[in-house]
């Protein structure tokens, strides 16, 4: 695969996965859309169907890495680095293009939810705005989940623990049962495998974090939702965002460790 046919790949399909992704999470989140409150089972689902897709249309032209902790781990597996800056600058790119294709997607819904008073408070607010109020006071804007992670509990070892470990499940599967025949990517049936498993670590283990196991589907979606010009947005949570990055990254190397060691 040529460097040119990496970035291309990783931009279309990380975008693809965030758009489809974070979709759902704007269908279950936003107070105008059809598919409001449909709980978490629609977004663990929604987030492995957006794994299989996405895999399905980049996997030809990049092997359908989609994921920063997924390319480090075959690097380690294998002893090449040489296109892993290309990897990750298609992949943070491909994950702002789908944050914001969310956003276009869902426009009117985005501006009905976060000009509400029951969400956004203010006068006239209701007793529910009450939690979009405490997130808010530690940094967290009413509508950064559909964006980016963020833990129910806030506790440094514990939030990262959870990265690790959802994401050395992930890198696991992925190297055992998700490679192409050439070891350098996702094959069609991995793209499957990975897709189901991504939806046992959201019903699983998604529950304290959000489960991000990808660096650049946290960081990208998290730096476009301080761009967009959202009224009422609130913070970004940038005290959290380091977690979601490191912790999949370090899960990540820890699976390819444990690959080496065990199975290959």
């Amino acid at each position: 695969m040529s460097s040119s046919d990496i970035f291309i790949g990783e931009t279309i399909g990380t975008a693809i996965l965030i758009l489809l992704g974070g979709g759902v999470c704007a269908a279950v989140t936003l107070k105008a859309s059809k598919a409001r409150n449909a709980g978490w089972l629609a977004i663990a689902f929604g987030w492995g169907f957006a794994v299989m897709t996405a895999v399905y249309i980049s996997g030809p032209l990049s092997g359908a890495h989609l994921n920063p902790a997924v390319t480090v781990a075959l690097a380690i597996k294998d002893g090449d680095w040489s296109n892993v800056p290309t990897y990750f600058a298609g992949q943070l790119l491909g994950a702002m293009i789908g944050a914001a294709l969310v956003w276009v997607t869902y426009y009117g819904q985005f501006y009905a939810h976060l000009t509400d008073k029951e969400i956004v408070g203010g006068p006239g607010a209701q007793a529910t705005a009450a939690k979009a109020v405490e997130a808010e006071e530690q940094g967290a804007g009413p509508v950064l989940g559909i964006f980016s992670t963020g833990p129910e509990i806030r506790n440094v070892v514990q939030n990262l623990a959870t990265e690790i470990i959802g994401t050395v499940v992930l890198i696991l599967a992925v190297l055992t049962q998700g490679l192409n025949d050439k070891g350098n990517g996702l094959g069609i049936l991995g793209g499957l495998i990975t897709a189901l498993v991504v939806v046992s670590i959201g019903l699983s283990l998604g529950g304290p974090t959000g489960y991000a196991i990808n660096p650049a589907r946290d960081l990208g979606p998290r730096i476009v939702h301080a761009l967009l010009p959202l009224p009422n947005k609130g913070g970004s949570d940038w005290s959290y965002a380091w977690i979601p990055v490191v912790g999949p990254l370090i899960g990540g190397a820890i699976a390819a460790g444990i690959y080496n060691v065990a199975f290959a």
